[in-house]
């Protein structure tokens, strides 16, 4: 099937919007028309090279949803026209991490970087005669892909795409890290540091959890403004600004949760958020920096002597079989609000619009739509 996608060709390089073939579906792999791609920073990372694939060109995009149009032998559980959301860890369930519970640290994550199907190792994705490295084994910036039945997560056909593509990433990690990885508990008080998607998703979550305040903190004064719409109770602009006014607030017990959510994670930076975390609390970082920086400050007295903990997640701790389903659950009842989230929609042609409308904070998370005249 040839078709089109948006795919870089090096480090700093524009997303280029051309001609790419997409395979069949092989052993217990689905075929699917996509409806909605999310724009998440993960895949900006790929274009700074925070995030280096194993080699180029890169189709980028791991958040999305649409409708199973073809599978192949072996997939009994998927069928023809079932709305789906991609999962952007796929979740064997037999492996060691699985069986223990701990899917999204499924051992076929090691392939995540690397391309090549699950299924046989081999690619399902070429343009100008090369083979093209999908995102998280999905590549959801184009109107089709081919991807392994362990990326599918099976959705109620009332949920609008562009809302159940949100769950493939972005909200699934930041109410999990939240839910999950902090284990907020009714009472406690929550900081969010950086309100994006995962950020947004982190303040509503820590509603849902009884927390008394929540912080947020975002540079951007509209994105301040998005946190209090979506439930926080403060909203700062600089973590100084939050050292400020925090202990005062908490009668000088600071935030028992910290979640970090910022665009990059700089180790500079972890010792400011480690100031705002209480005594035995918790610094959830959800944010990542470059993989190949290794510098951190921290004051390893007060991590010792006020018993703080410095926790990592990737996919909000969680199971995207279990939690997708819930979350969405969560939405059709009134109680998880993505629509607002979603703050403006774009055509496959307009990705670099959005990712400088979100580098330029004018979006909580835009998202592609894809329509007819796209195939």
């Amino acid at each position: 099937m040839k078709t089109k996608g948006a795919l870089i060709w090096d480090f700093h390089q524009p997303w280029s919007i051309e001609e790419i073939e997409i395979g069949e579906p092989r052993g217990g792999e689905v075929k699917i028309r996509m409806e909605a791609a999310g724009l998440c920073h993960s895949d900006h990372h790929l274009v700074t090279g925070d995030i280096p694939m194993a080699s180029f060109p890169i189709l980028g995009g791991h958040e999305g949803a649409g409708v199973v149009i073809e599978v192949s032998p072996g997939v009994d559980d998927i069928a023809v026209g079932d709305h789906v959301a991609l999962s952007f860890i796929p979740a064997c369930g037999r492996c060691p991490s699985c069986r223990a519970g701990r899917t999204n640290l499924c051992d076929l994550g090691a392939g995540l970087l690397a391309g090549a199907s699950v299924s046989d190792g081999s690619f399902r994705v070429r343009a100008r005669g090369q083979d093209v490295y999908p995102m998280s084994l999905l590549g959801t910036f184009a109107p089709y892909l081919v991807v392994h039945r362990s990326s599918v997560v099976k959705i109620d056909p009332e949920i609008p795409f562009e809302v159940a593509a949100l769950l493939s990433c972005g909200v699934t990690t930041g109410f999990g890290a939240v839910a999950r990885s902090a284990d907020v508990r009714p009472g406690e008080d929550v900081a969010v540091i950086g309100i994006g998607g995962l950020g947004a998703s982190a303040v509503q979550a820590a509603v849902l959890a009884g927390a008394r305040y929540i912080f947020a903190i975002d540079p951007v004064a509209w994105k301040r403004e998005q946190a209090l719409h979506f439930g926080a109770t403060h909203a700062y602009p600089d973590i100084g600004a939050a050292l400020a006014a925090v202990p005062e607030l908490t009668a000088g017990g600071m935030a028992a949760k910290v979640i970090v959510t910022v665009g990059r994670m700089e180790g500079r930076d972890l010792d400011m958020y480690l100031a705002l975390t209480a005594k035995a609390g918790t610094c959830v970082v959800v944010a990542m920096g470059g993989v190949l920086e290794a510098e951190t400050t921290l004051n390893l007295s007060v991590l010792t002597l006020f018993q703080k903990n410095v926790q990592g997640t990737i996919f909000g701790a969680g199971n995207p079989q279990h939690d997708i389903p819930r979350l969405l659950a969560l939405y059709r009842a009134g109680k998880l609000n993505l629509d607002d989230m979603v703050t403006r929609t774009y055509r496959l042609e307009d990705v670099n619009d959005g990712y400088r409308d979100m580098l330029e904070g004018r979006n909580i998370r835009g998202v592609i739509t894809f329509t007819d005249a796209d195939r």
